[in-house]
């Protein structure tokens, strides 16, 4: 489940499971068809090398046996004839017959031939060890003399195991074990009639290095087998009662059928290849018995060959694809951070692109797209400073028509009363106030300029109410320059005037002061000695400057002044909202308005 999930998880681990597969899977079938194939081949030249090795071993003895045959020759020698046919032996008969056996000896060079012995049908014999004997006991007793008489035409090859029943035939057989006698019918030249018999001594040892000197593999072994089956020879350093065994089972004798051949014997544990080929010469089987692993293990040295080359290939594929990734997937990993830089608001995360291909395009897009909402983001925000600056107008333009409207009201009744000279001072104030109130259409003005203003307004309001409205500026000459929002002061001064001198009915006093706090921030204070506001409605008071909308001021004026509203809204939606107006009153004793505005620098002021 973890695996499934990392291979997910990212297009590396996507790709890398891809590269695997699409590598290994080819190199394993295609290595699998390779094995098999080449299993085959070697396993079959192998067991058909192991065969030949075995024909070769059958070759060796049927030649080994072929000349010693060639001392059967001496059948034919008529001194040998008159000597079996005859009942009487003379010396110079016997010394003739053995300087034939050493005649022949030293023609052929037969060192492993022990002994060479004659009989007739009567016992009297011949022999190099012994000399001219006479058996005690009649020859045809022995069954192997009985079957030459029958065949006198044929060869007998008695192994070991068999000499034992001429030990009957006292003085003939050699007294030595490990004998192979070879045996045959001494016959009547002209009738052919059966008169004796031949037998000739041959050490086994010889037999034994041919089996020794021939292995295969490593701890393969070749043996001799008779006709029955039964274990004649066995490598001597191996334990041949115990081998005995392991070669007699009924499923491997019946194995046994054909001339020669090759099979693999499971019976026993650990498979083992079997191949056998029988001798011309003496019809024995010639077995070699080898675990199969060794036969094959050149076919399993390929298979180990075409293991690495697949596991080799495998890592260089995966060797590959990290190099190709760190050339392919790392713009895109660069790409997917970038991304979740401009995710998160940093839009200046651009990608640095090389290259022509899809990548280095999709990277190129991904700037242009940047850029285009860096754009986007700096028109909307463009578009909100024209539409706060026309809320700020709008706003604006709310407080200059109701202050005109009082102003013109007094006009007009001071004209009606005649009082030019009043009218004429309230004109000019007029004039100056409207000529700092438009300030060429900026909405900033110097703090200077903005007493000055509300300097004009409170002196057409004390022209108007001259015996309840005195007033008094106080601002430290430090200040005069900074930058403040046009139409500050008036609207707050104003609201001071309308709810509360006027409405205390006497004599009140309006004081305008400035002072300079930390952290860049200044506060204008407007004060004055009127009625107050009781607790009840200063809570009313807060609860409306706090309002979204101004609309909902109109629904109660008497609260809180309009233009009071106009200049908190003013000053938050520009400054922010940290900033705006405070007002602390206390019922019967006046009012304390606050406006707290950060001080900035305009060069162009």
């Amino acid at each position: 489940m973890r695996l499934l999930q990392w291979i997910t998880s990212s297009l590396r681990a996507k790709l890398l499971t891809l590269f695997v597969i699409l590598t290994s899977v080819p190199l394993i079938a295609v290595g699998s068809v390779s094995y098999q194939k080449s299993f085959n081949t070697v396993s079959s030249h192998s067991k058909t090398a192991t065969l030949m090795v075995a024909d070769q071993l059958g070759r060796d003895i049927d030649i080994l046996f072929q000349d010693v045959g060639k001392l059967l020759e001496m059948s034919n020698n008529p001194t040998v004839h008159h000597f079996l046919y005859s009942q009487t032996e003379t010396y110079e008969d016997a010394k003739e017959i053995l300087t034939t056996f050493d005649l022949y000896r030293e023609t052929y060079k037969f060192e492993n031939v022990l002994n060479i012995s004659m009989v007739n049908l009567y016992g009297k014999g011949i022999s190099e060890q012994v000399g001219v004997f006479q058996l005690d006991v009649n020859p045809l007793r022995n069954p192997h003399f009985t079957w030459l008489l029958k065949h006198p035409d044929q060869v007998l090859n008695i192994s070991p195991s068999d000499a034992d029943q001429l030990d009957r035939l006292d003085g003939f057989q050699y007294k030595q074990p490990n004998v192979i006698s070879i045996m045959a019918a001494v016959k009547q030249q002209v009738t052919h009639e059966v008169i004796g018999f031949i037998v000739i001594d041959l050490d086994d040892s010889v037999v034994e290095q041919f089996i020794d000197n021939t292995a295969i593999g490593q701890t393969g072994f070749f043996s001799v087998m008779d006709e029955q089956g039964n274990p004649i020879f066995v490598p001597s350093q191996l334990n041949k009662q115990k081998q005995a065994i392991q070669l007699q089972p009924t499923e491997l004798t019946n194995q046994l059928i054909h001339k020669r051949g090759s099979f693999v014997d499971t019976s026993q544990g650990k498979p083992k290849f079997i191949v056998y080929t029988k001798s011309e010469e003496t019809g024995w089987t010639i077995v070699g018995s080898a675990p199969l692993q060794e036969i094959v293990e050149e076919a399993n040295e390929i298979r180990q060959v075409i293991i690495i080359s697949v596991v080799l290939s495998i890592l260089f594929t995966i060797t590959l694809y990290f190099f190709m990734t760190r050339w392919l997937i790392r713009p895109v990993h660069l790409l997917k951070k970038q991304m979740r830089q401009a995710a998160s608001g940093f839009l200046e995360a651009k990608v640095k692109t090389t290259g022509q291909d899809e990548i280095a395009d999709l990277g190129k897009s991904f700037n242009t797209m940047l850029q285009q909402i860096k754009m986007l983001l700096e028109k909307g925000i463009h578009e909100q400073e024209q539409i706060k600056k026309a809320e700020l107008r709008t706003l604006q333009a709310q407080i200059n028509p109701h202050f005109l409207y009082n102003t013109l009201d007094s006009i007009v009744w001071m004209a009606e009363a005649n009082k030019n000279t009043q009218v004429i001072q309230l004109v000019q104030a007029l004039s100056r106030f409207f000529r700092i109130s438009l300030s060429k259409g900026r909405d900033w003005i110097s703090l200077k300029d903005e007493l000055e203003h509300v300097q004009n307004y409170l002196i057409i309001q004390q022209m108007r109410y001259r015996d309840i409205l005195d007033y008094e500026i106080d601002v430290h000459p430090s200040l005069l320059n900074t930058p403040i929002l046009k139409m500050t002061l008036q609207p707050i001064v104003e609201n001071a005037l309308y709810h509360g001198i006027k409405n205390k009915r006497r004599k009140g006093l309006i004081r305008i002061s400035a002072q300079a706090e930390r952290d860049g921030v200044f506060t204008l204070v407007v004060e004055d000695d009127g009625i107050g506001i009781t607790s009840e409605r200063m809570e009313q008071i807060q609860q409306r400057l706090n309002m979204a909308s101004s609309q909902e001021l109109t629904e109660d004026n008497t609260i809180i002044g309009f233009g009071l509203y106009n200049v908190h809204q003013r000053v938050r939606l520009y400054y922010g909202s940290n900033y705006g107006v405070t007002i602390e009153s206390v019922e019967l004793q006046g009012t304390h308005i606050s406006i707290h505005i950060p001080i900035e620098r305009r060069d162009h002021l």
